[in-house]
C-alpha cells in the first residue's frame, strides 16, 4: 500500500464516557468508572506499542445498560468490560493478536439485562 493511501490510524477504539443524570433508567457508561478505564487503556495502548492505534472518547453509543461499552473499528467489534483486567484481556487478544474477546464480546442483537 501506498504511504498516501495508509490511514493515518489502523485501528479505533471508541470508548463511550457518556454521563446521564443520576437515576437514570438507562445508566451510563460513566457510572461504570469508563472514564478511568479509558485512560488505563489509553496508557497500555502506548506500553504495547501501538502506534497505529487510537483510542477515543465517544459520547453515547446507545447501548447504555450494557456499559462499559466500547467498539474497535474497522471490525466493528463491540466489547462490554468493567475492569482493567478486561481491558487487558481484549487489547492483548484483539489488537496484538488478532483474535476476539468472546466473554466480554457485545452481539448486535444483545438485549440490555432486565433490572
Amino acid at each position: 500500500m501506498d504511504t498516501a493511501e495508509r490511514p493515518y490510524f489502523e485501528t479505533h477504539v471508541f470508548c463511550c464516557t457518556n454521563v446521564r443524570p443520576p437515576g437514570h433508567k438507562r445508566g451510563c457508561c460513566a457510572e461504570g468508572g469508563s472514564e478511568k478505564l479509558r485512560d488505563y487503556m489509553k496508557a497500555r495502548v502506548k506500553e504495547l506499542g501501538l502506534p497505529s492505534t487510537r483510542v477515543n472518547s465517544a459520547g453515547c453509543l446507545d447501548r447504555c445498560e450494557l456499559g462499559p461499552v466500547m467498539v474497535i473499528y474497522p471490525e466493528g467489534i463491540w466489547y462490554g468490560y468493567r475492569t482493567r483486567d478486561d481491558i487487558d484481556e481484549i487489547l492483548e487478544t484483539h489488537l496484538v493478536g488478532g483474535g476476539r474477546v468472546e466473554r466480554l464480546r457485545l452481539t448486535p442483537d444483545q438485549i440490555p439485562p432486565k433490572g
